[in-house]
């Protein structure tokens, strides 16, 4: 389905070492023409790490899309009611976030935005990066997968010898996932090599 003119969501939340990508798939959005409202969890409004700090991330999503981002839960309840959106991207999502949705613990900014977002049966990306995917939040990966309207990233493990447990989105395939989406169709296949 076409991407221009699409209002999309784009939830960033703890999974540091993924925001390079993440970035350049936003900036990639934004070339296609799509609307794109960046919208933060607590942690990287605050962190400071070594693939940068706070300040840094907020300016430069609010450089890619041109929006200041959404950073309170009060600010991101709208999006429901207003049916601000067309699809919800939520890039990194960590095992923290993905716990909470899949347990319905509406605490965040970014998971207010997917509770109020799903009210209007629109569709929820989840881009997975958790060291923990197939551990402990193995469940939570599960209970998603088999929910309406959330629709995954193909996933891989990004390094199966020192994290057995670890799973991550493959980043090229964001923009194909978010087309089969709007289309209400999962992209296939899901669990792809990470080479």
């Amino acid at each position: 389905m076409e991407i221009a003119g699409k209002r999309i969501g784009f939830a960033l939340t703890g999974s540091f070492c993924t925001y390079e990508k993440i970035f350049a798939e936003m900036e990639h959005l934004v070339a296609l023409e799509a609307k794109v409202f960046p919208i933060f969890s607590y942690v990287p409004q605050e962190m400071e790490c070594r693939f940068g700090n706070w300040k840094e991330f907020m300016k430069r999503a609010t450089e890619i899309s041109g929006n200041h981002p959404i950073t309170t839960i009060a600010g991101a309840e709208p999006i429901g009611p207003k049916e601000l959106l067309d699809l919800l991207v939520v890039a990194p999502c960590t095992g923290n976030t993905l716990a909470k949705l899949a347990n319905a613990i509406t605490d965040t900014p970014v998971t207010m935005a997917v509770k109020a977002h799903l009210r209007t049966e629109k569709p929820v990306v989840i881009f997975l990066s958790s060291n923990d995917s197939l551990g402990m939040n193995f469940k939570n990966v599960g209970l998603l997968y088999a929910s309406k309207h959330i629709y995954f990233v193909p996933f891989g493990q990004d390094d199966a010898k020192k994290k057995p447990a670890s799973l991550v989105a493959h980043p090229q395939l964001l923009i194909p996932t978010i087309e089969k989406a709007l289309e209400g169709k999962q992209i296939q296949p899901v669990i792809r090599a990470y080479s």
